[in-house]
C-alpha cells in the first residue's frame, strides 16, 4: 500500500476512534466501490455499506436535481438503535459513517464535515486508483 494510501485509510479510522459515537466508517467512490473503511469493520459489511451509501447518494442527487435544489450535502438515516450519514466528498466519492443511538448528530455531522473539508482534496484520482486496488479481494 503506498504511503498516500495508508495515510488516507489511517484519517478514516482516526476519525472513528476519536469521535464519540461513532462505529464505523467507509469512503465510497461514485460508481459504489468500496475505497477505505475504518480498521475493526469487517469487510463484507464495509463493501455493503458501500453499496448502500452509493445507492443512498445517488437517490438524493437524482431527487437534488429533479426538483432543483442543489447539490445534495448530508443525508441522514434515523435508525431505532444509531444513525447513518452520508456526506459527498469529491468528484461523487461519499464518507458514509455508521454511529450508536446515543451519538450526537450535531457533533457528528460537524466532524463529518471537518474531515470532507480537509481532505477531500487529497482523494485525486491517483490515490482513488490505489486505494481500489488495496480494497479488490
Amino acid at each position: 500500500m503506498s504511503e498516500s494510501a495508508e495515510n488516507f485509510t489511517w484519517l478514516i479510522s482516526n476519525f472513528v476512534s476519536e469521535v464519540s459515537g461513532v462505529e464505523h466508517a467507509v469512503v465510497v467512490s461514485s460508481d459504489g466501490l468500496l475505497l477505505a473503511a475504518s480498521r475493526d469493520f469487517p469487510d463484507q459489511y464495509a463493501e455493503q455499506l458501500a453499496a448502500i451509501a452509493s445507492g443512498l447518494q445517488s437517490l438524493a442527487d437524482g431527487t437534488a436535481r429533479m426538483f432543483g435544489k442543489g447539490d445534495t450535502e448530508q443525508l441522514i438515516l434515523r435508525m431505532q438503535h444509531g444513525h447513518l450519514f452520508v456526506m459527498s466528498i469529491s468528484d461523487g466519492s461519499s464518507l458514509a459513517v455508521l454511529t450508536s443511538g446515543d451519538a450526537d448528530m450535531k457533533i457528528v455531522a460537524y466532524k463529518m464535515t471537518l474531515l470532507v473539508e480537509s481532505a477531500g482534496h487529497a482523494l485525486t484520482p491517483q490515490l482513488r486508483n490505489q486505494l481500489r486496488e488495496v480494497m479488490a479481494p
